[in-house]
């Protein structure tokens, strides 16, 4: 073998050890390892795990003085379910899912303007969404004639207050019980735990709906959802009652007399311009109306009441369309003071038997604070989940 074929022989083999010594060194990726994620968008929620055996509880905190506490912590909640004391597994805030029902049955009653306004549910619920807290999901359901959604899950309040002034309009009937039904399943996709609904209501129902009551409200419970109500119970029963003590006044001339009236002999201002004297009806057809709306808005003020204190939310009654619109930020603070309280409950949602429910109490473990959150909940079926 010649010079030039041994030297040629060394350079390869110098290149085959160079490239394998490359090999080896370059980094291989592990089997175990994850996928890049991608990247969401900045408007996309991002996911909650949610356990099997989770439980995810709506509490309010109150300091002694009525003041939201913001430094709840999980050694501070005691959780009692069925009597059985439960461990707390975290405390944390997370994105409120808010769903506006707006009763625009302005009609339903028969009494015109003495019942429910259109223009001030709309007020009310602008004001609502404005002071609810940045990164809140709001979502927009009215009901008269029938029961539509006005406005999707969205996080833009400007949308939202878009909806609200061009899209609500008033109808002659009230589907109260087909809202609620609806108000159930507008809730199941969202994330258990943050949802509220804001019922603007007297919560009368037209007759002729297609949704029992009952189990209207049933759905709506079983939904596990914070309900809150501003109720016009209170302030139309005023207005009506204000406008009953009145009566319709009705002036008549006390003299009809032709030829008194005319009289040229008598003297002047006696009988030339009648006096006029004052009596007061009653419109038979109206105290009607008047006292069959009382008796559906004190049943439905007992049903609305019950949903409220049972989801752990609030039961207002203002009196006045000043009142309300206070009580409509009143409202917005409470959502956003919430917090969401998480536990695995000793006894498994897996053996529960189909729309269990169970019982809850929430107590507090430091002095000076008290805590607030529904009565109980309904096991999620499989679906549900």
């Amino acid at each position: 073998m010649s010079l030039w074929q041994r030297t040629l022989l060394i350079i390869l083999a110098l290149s085959l050890i160079a490239v394998s010594t490359a090999l080896a060194q370059t980094p291989r990726p592990s089997p175990s390892s994850s996928p890049t994620p991608v990247p969401t968008s900045p408007d996309q929620e991002p996911p909650v795990r949610v356990f099997t055996e989770e439980v995810r509880l709506p509490v309010v905190a109150v300091d002694s003085y009525g003041h939201y506490d913001p430094t709840l912590e999980p050694d501070d909640v005691l959780v009692l379910e069925d009597g059985v004391a439960q461990q707390v597994r975290s405390v944390r805030h997370i994105p409120a899912n808010v769903l506006l029902v707006l009763d625009t049955g302005g009609e339903s009653s028969g009494l015109g303007g003495l019942s429910k306004s259109t223009n001030l549910t709309r007020e009310v619920a602008m004001d609502l969404v404005k002071r609810l807290k940045e990164g809140s999901w709001v979502a927009v359901l009215q009901f008269s004639n029938s029961v539509e959604v006005i406005q999707p899950w969205t996080k833009d309040k400007q949308a939202t207050l878009k909806t609200l002034k061009t899209k609500v309009s008033s109808g002659k009937r009230a589907r109260f019980s087909e809202a609620l039904a609806a108000a159930a399943q507008q809730l199941k996709d969202r994330p258990e735990g943050s949802r509220h609904v804001v019922m603007i209501t007297d919560g009368v129902d037209t007759p002729g709906g297609k949704m029992d009551r009952a189990e209207a409200v049933r759905r709506l419970v079983a939904a596990r959802a914070t309900v809150h109500i501003i109720s016009y119970t209170e302030f139309v029963r005023q207005k009506i009652d204000n406008k009953a003590s009145k009566g319709i006044v009705e002036q008549r001339p006390t003299s009809i007399s032709p030829i008194s009236q005319t009289d040229p002999t008598l003297p002047p201002g006696t009988t030339r311009s009648p006096a006029f004297g004052v009596t007061v009806r009653f419109d038979p057809a109206m105290k009607r109306l008047r006292k069959a709306y009382e008796a559906d808005v004190k049943k439905s003020q007992q049903v609305l009441t019950n949903v409220a204190e049972e989801t752990g939310g609030k039961m207002l009654l203002p009196v006045s369309s000043e009142e309300m619109i206070v009580q409509a930020g009143e409202v917005a603070r409470a959502i956003g003071s919430e917090y969401v309280v998480t536990y695995r409950p000793k006894r498994p949602l897996a053996a529960a038997s189909p729309g269990e429910y169970r019982r809850i109490q929430v107590s507090s473990r430091r002095v000076g604070l008290s805590l607030h959150s529904r009565r109980g909940y309904v096991v999620p079926s499989r679906q549900e989940e």
